[in-house]
């Protein structure tokens, strides 16, 4: 079947994109191909004067590239191949001599830009769902259908690294802004605007001249002045990355050339780094993860699963506001609340300064915000839940005061109402021990800012009823969160193999570790903070919380966790909170340019202020081994379903390095038997939390892997 189909109408040729088989459309060998013989013929067609490029999908342009082909071409050269023919498909687009206009509805995404890019006249639906972007940084890779060339010529070599290098999505109204797209239209209006545009640029060429600043027109106008500029995105790009993806310098590298040289030398960098960053191990894991990522956007019970159509949550704080927030984005009601109007006032405050950023950055708009806000309501008492379809808590983390709200709850909402609790270690089963209808309890762990982390973790008891999960992996979904589903216990996954790298951290404080080389070096094998810094993020004192709910379990194995974090708490330490815990904050009056610096009273919970280094290597291996061992046991334990819900999981809920995949395709990568042997070497000098897991040795035995090739 053809991927698109052309209609005839008053001298314009409106060319349909309508991949067979998918929901999206996606770049594709076949699309390239198909699209020389579309042009042979309109070329040749003489009642055509123009065209217009408009896909038949309902919220996608052009997705981006179709991964699954890219992953088979695995002889040298194939890759660059690829790069090649979508350029000469592109430059015959580009010089097509009858104007070809994109019509943008949806995700123009990567190679959906790019051939947006080529097109004569880009004009794009104001809906939110219609996002640009080239974000194929993410995946290890860089823009190989003439993004690096066309989009600096466009935009302007700033705006363009800023999009490249961070993978962003740029709305509709910033597009506009910038110059990436020439005109805005309602949704419905779409095609004939385009059509009217088509026509008129067949009459009258377009003379468009680029929206840049003066000031940038001064900087990005001669040789001298661009090289600066690249410095700057190399300085900048290696202190995000400390070194460890390769795709931003390449992206770099390429933009320089085909700026400074000409369009032909950097079209043929671009083709040619393009095979060898898909070459790259990170590439590789980055393509794996984005697969497992899109995967869990599909819900494996979604027909067991009821409507959510109004959420309660109990709880205005920081978690319930960013969970309101995302939920009424999504059109489903929410009904919030806490103890007095006073504290909701506080939480819808919070909401609107998220909402009110996305406005400021062109994502929504003023009307759109104030429709988000509006499907918010404010309670301070239990019944107005009698509407609610699902009810999340989000009160601090006491049982005895968790109790009590679902106890609460069940009295005031309607029987079939599930109760989710926002908790981030207890045991779902120890809240739900007094519960009434115990099958409609489970788990609904979020990550703080609730906005911004794309984790959910749903926890589910052995009571807990399919549909209820099913369900409450529906809300998730639909919020725009990736989800895993995990088997109750103590930490539930994500928290559970945090705590024990926290405490390998504090252990090598207690051996004499500085604090900022130990977060230092984290940073540098690919965590996007330091160990110590992150317990300051997430409070002392809830951190020695936690350590006191998981104590008993890891003591069964022998381990003896740090009591450093409740001395410290003990003595004021809270963390960022109060600006006073491994590091002393910068008040608000102290203003920006003050940096936090190393708190060093913090020394004496850790035996005094004499201090060493360790071997970078050591604290490396210790953090990251410690974590992928329990994430090892978790499997082991039926904790996890799966080693691909593990490395999401550690990856998107805490900072796990992307590029190496997650705990489990790192032991994969080191291999059973070495990741066994380092272990045992580490179990020997640092005790049972060492210790591995039952199935690292039978791996190793037998030479198996948690992924097989």
């Amino acid at each position: 079947m053809p991927y698109t189909q052309l209609e005839k109408t008053a001298g314009v040729a409106v060319i349909w994109l309508d991949q067979p088989g998918e929901k999206i459309n996606k770049l594709a060998v076949d699309l390239v191909e198909e699209f020389h013989t579309l042009l042979d013929n309109l070329e040749k067609d003489s009642e055509i004067k123009a065209a217009v490029l408009i896909s038949k999908k309902p919220d996608t342009f052009i997705a981006g590239a179709d991964l699954d082909k890219l992953i088979e071409l695995t002889h040298p050269g194939q890759v660059e191949e690829v790069s090649r023919k979508a350029h000469a498909l592109l430059d015959r687009l580009a010089s097509f001599k009858k104007p070809i206009v994109a019509a943008i509805h949806g995700a123009a995404l990567g190679g959906g830009l790019e051939v947006a890019l080529a097109c004569h006249y880009r004009i794009a639906s104001e809906s939110p769902k219609t996002i640009l972007g080239l974000p194929e940084v993410k995946l290890g890779l860089l823009p190989a259908a003439e993004g690096t060339q066309r989009l600096p010529r466009l935009v302007g070599i700033q705006r363009a690294l800023d999009i490249m290098l961070t993978g962003k999505n740029v709305y509709p109204r910033q597009a506009k802004r910038m110059g990436l797209v020439d005109e805005l239209i309602h949704p419905y209006g779409l095609l004939e605007a385009a059509k009217q545009a088509a026509l008129k640029l067949a009459a009258s060429p377009l003379k468009r001249e680029k929206k840049e600043l003066l000031l940038t027109k001064v900087i990005e106008g001669t040789p001298l002045t661009r090289k600066i500029i690249y410095n700057k995105a190399r300085q900048m790009t290696e202190k995000q990355t400390q070194g460890n993806y390769p795709a931003p310098i390449k992206i770099i590298q390429c933009v320089e050339t085909g700026m400074e040289k000409s369009m032909k030398a950097g079209l043929d960098a671009e083709a040619k780094t393009f095979e060898e960053l898909a070459r790259t191990p990170q590439a590789k894991e980055l393509i794996n993860l984005f697969f497992a990522i899109t995967a869990l956007k599909k819900n494996p019970q979604k027909e067991l699963a009821k409507p959510v159509k109004t959420l309660g949550i109990l709880g205005a704080g920081f978690m319930g506001a960013g969970i309101a927030s995302v939920t009424a984005t999504k059109d489903i009601n929410v009904l919030l609340k806490d103890v007095s109007y006073e504290a909701i006032a506080r939480g819808q405050k919070t909401i609107w300064e998220d909402l009110d950023g996305k406005v400021k950055k062109r994502a929504l708009s003023r009307f759109e915000r104030d429709q988000v806000l509006s499907r918010i309501g404010a309670v301070t008492d239990y019944s107005a839940f009698r509407k609610a379809d699902l009810l999340i808590e989000a009160v601090f983390e006491d049982l005895e005061l968790k109790r009590k709200v679902l106890a609460d709850t069940e009295a005031a909402v309607k029987e079939d109402c599930i109760f989710a609790s926002n908790t981030s270690s207890l045991p779902i089963s120890d809240i739900a021990a007094n519960a009434k209808r115990p099958e409609l309890v489970l788990g609904m762990h979020y990550f703080s800012p609730v906005p911004k982390m794309p984790l959910l973790e749903i926890i589910v008891t052995p009571k807990t009823a399919p549909w209820a999960t099913a369900t409450a992996v529906e809300l998730g979904i639909t919020q725009g969160k990736t989800v895993i589903v995990v088997t109750d216990g103590p930490g539930f996954y994500t928290t559970r193999i945090l705590a024990p790298m926290l405490n390998e951290a504090l252990a090598l404080l207690e051996e004499g570790g500085e604090i900022r080389h130990i977060d230092r070096v984290m940073r540098k094998f690919g965590f996007p903070v330091g160990p110590l810094t992150l317990i300051d993020e997430v409070g002392i004192d809830v951190g020695a919380h936690v350590a006191e709910i998981l104590g008993k379990m890891f003591a069964h194995r022998g381990v003896t966790p740090s009591d450093a974090m409740k001395r410290m708490s003990e003595e004021g330490y809270k963390g960022r909170k109060n600006r006073k815990g491994f590091y002393h904050y910068p008040g608000e009056s102290e203003g920006k340019r003050k940096k936090k610096e190393v708190n060093l009273n913090a020394y004496q919970f850790f035996g005094g202020g004499s201090r060493k280094q360790h071997n970078p290597a050591e604290i490396q291996n210790r953090l990251t081994l410690v974590m992928a061992n329990e994430a090892a046991h978790c499997l082991q334990e039926g904790i996890l379903s799966s080693p691909r819900d593990g490395d999401i999981g550690a990856i998107m809920g805490l900072g796990f390095p992307p590029f190496l995949g997650g705990p489990f395709r790192y032991i994969d990568n080191l291999g059973a038997a070495k990741a066994l042997s380092t272990m045992e070497e580490l179990e020997k000098l640092h005790g049972a939390s060492f210790t591995p897991a039952q199935i690292i040795r039978d791996y190793a035995a037998q030479g198996k892997r948690f992924y097989q090739v």
